[in-house]
């Protein structure tokens, strides 16, 4: 099982983008959609396969921390 998760978009260079994961930084191929510096993204095998509302990420990130004992409880 693989877990995805999203990245912001730091950087576009062409159809390259820079993505930060908060622990990483990677380099990822834009092959077809309109995507801009300040997007969540899904990447997959070194492509951007699509965007991410920034409203699930703060979930999803809530969600991690919930299940990573990261709650402060507040």
């Amino acid at each position: 099982m693989c877990l995805e998760i999203p990245g912001k978009i730091i950087e576009i260079k062409k159809d390259i983008a820079n993505i930060d994961f908060g622990s990483e930084k990677r380099k990822a191929k834009i092959i077809d959609g309109n995507y801009k510096k300040g997007d969540f993204v899904l990447v997959q095998n070194g492509i951007v396969i699509e965007s991410v509302p920034v409203e699930q990420v703060e979930k999803w990130l809530e969600s991690l921390k919930k299940g990573l004992g990261e709650d402060d409880g507040s």
